[in-house]
């Protein structure tokens, strides 16, 4: 009797409801084919090639195991949705591509709190193939019920601060490395006194250098720190850069609490996802992560190949970050508004009983941006501005007071423009320097 290949069967192309759903991760995928090729032994190949099988069956490799160990393809969605034979062939040449959405369950149980395993299960030999990219992974709350996430989340932060209302201003220290620490506190006591929330390290200084001991920076810096919250009577965190080998990180932070800091920063994408669960969960770490996205343009930013930063995002939350940048299309990166407001979603939406994170966003950020970004996300967002602080022609200090007053016309409803022509010198000459996004704001302020 012919045997139905199976490829076509049940059992590997379960029905979405069919499925215990508590019981998959469930993969999205942007997949293309030629036109003649099949599509459901290529998606199915995929998966197996990711859990039980491989290339060829393998007799130990049994309907038992697929059962329960195998691939599940829960839909195949072809764009646009063919389903005539002509049609298909009249609009895709014979060396042409057929696109298509397709979603992959993978067992919990190959995976369970393993993030390592979950990205070489989801994201491993097949990132090889050209013309696939991870859209998307929904978690179940079993997988999800391991985690603890953010320590602090986005109102840990808020509570700490003692700031309830408005955004939140960060400061990055300009310039990004080769300063002393007697340089860097300078500039850290100018941006807090001016109004500064949170001061974090660049993202390209981190640990000890030659130049900038970690103790010694930390010392300096919050003592900067607490000069300032005399003068402007509230608190400021201070995010200092520990990103180092992973053997050195936990002592990285014992250094930074146990010398007064009480924040710590890592770049996610060189420590790895795991390095910052790590860190998320030891009882000795009391103080917020910020998370910082170098690299994660790498493996994003093709439309094709990669995985999309709304995966990136939901592994930090998974992983532990309270804060984790994102960057905005506005400034001097070119994100679309899409992805950049999907990932403002998927830091502080509903995720089980995670914490949400605080959305941080960076790179080119001015006053006259401030209205757009609370469009955008509202008042739960922390705005990043490094050489908008530091380059203002009067000084870093009025250049975070003209963030603040930028801050506080935006909370009252006053025109930007209005508040700049009323409101102090600093805001005034930030807007005639760096303009209103919408106005005269322009990307020709950038230099990337």
């Amino acid at each position: 009797m012919i045997q139905q290949n199976r490829m076509y069967g049940t059992l590997l192309n379960p029905l979405y409801e069919g499925c215990d759903l508590d019981d998959l991760c469930i993969a999205t995928y942007l997949i293309a084919c030629h036109r003649d090729e099949d599509v459901v032994v290529k998606m199915n190949s995929i998966g197996i090639e990711q859990t039980t099988g491989s290339w060829v069956d393998v007799p130990a490799e049994t309907d038992e195991v697929r059962t329960k160990y195998a691939s599940k393809v829960i839909g195949i969605y072809e764009i646009p949705a063919y389903e005539n034979r002509t049609d298909l062939v009249n609009a895709v040449g014979p060396d042409g591509y057929r696109w298509f959405i397709v979603r992959i369950g993978f067992p919990v149980a190959n995976i369970e709190d393993n993030i390592p395993l979950l990205i070489g299960s989801i994201s491993g030999n097949i990132m090889s193939m050209p013309n696939l990219k991870l859209l998307d992974i929904d978690f179940p709350k079993k997988f999800v019920d391991k985690f603890q996430g953010p320590k602090f989340g986005l109102n840990g932060i808020r509570k700490i601060l003692n700031v309830y209302d408005r955004p939140l201003l960060n400061n990055m220290i300009k310039p990004c490395t080769g300063y002393t620490p007697e340089v860097g506190e300078k500039l850290f006591y100018e941006a807090a006194a001016g109004g500064v929330d949170i001061i974090k390290d660049d993202e390209l200084i981190g640990g000890d250098r030659s130049f900038n001991k970690l103790a010694d920076r930390v010392k300096l810096n919050m003592d900067a720190a607490h000069r300032a919250e005399d003068i402007k009577q509230e608190k400021t965190l201070y995010a200092c850069n520990i990103t180092d080998e992973v053997s050195r990180l936990k002592a990285n932070a014992m250094t930074v609490i146990e010398n007064g800091g009480n924040c710590i920063m890592v770049d996610v994408h060189g420590v790895g996802y795991t390095a910052v669960r790590m860190l998320a969960e030891d009882p000795d770490i009391t103080v917020p992560i910020l998370g910082h996205s170098c690299f994660n343009g790498a493996f994003t930013s093709s439309p094709y190949q990669g995985m999309s930063s709304k995966v990136v995002t939901k592994l930090c939350r998974i992983a532990g970050c309270d804060i984790y940048l994102t960057q905005p299309p506005y400034g001097k990166f070119d994100n679309t508004f899409d992805n950049y407001i999907e990932n403002m979603i998927t830091a502080k939406a509903k995720m089980y009983d995670l914490k949400p994170m605080l959305p941080f966003v960076g790179g080119g950020v001015v006053p006259g941006l401030i209205p757009k970004f609370m469009s955008d996300a509202g008042n739960d967002i922390l705005l990043g501005a490094g050489a908008g602080i530091h380059a203002h022609p009067m000084g870093p200090q009025a250049g975070a007071r003209a963030f603040r007053e930028t801050i506080d016309a935006c909370m009252n409803d006053v025109l930007l423009r209005e508040a700049a022509e009323k409101g102090s010198e600093e805001l005034k000459v930030a807007i005639e320097k760096w303009g209103i996004y919408g106005d005269d704001h322009s990307k020709d302020l950038y230099a990337l």
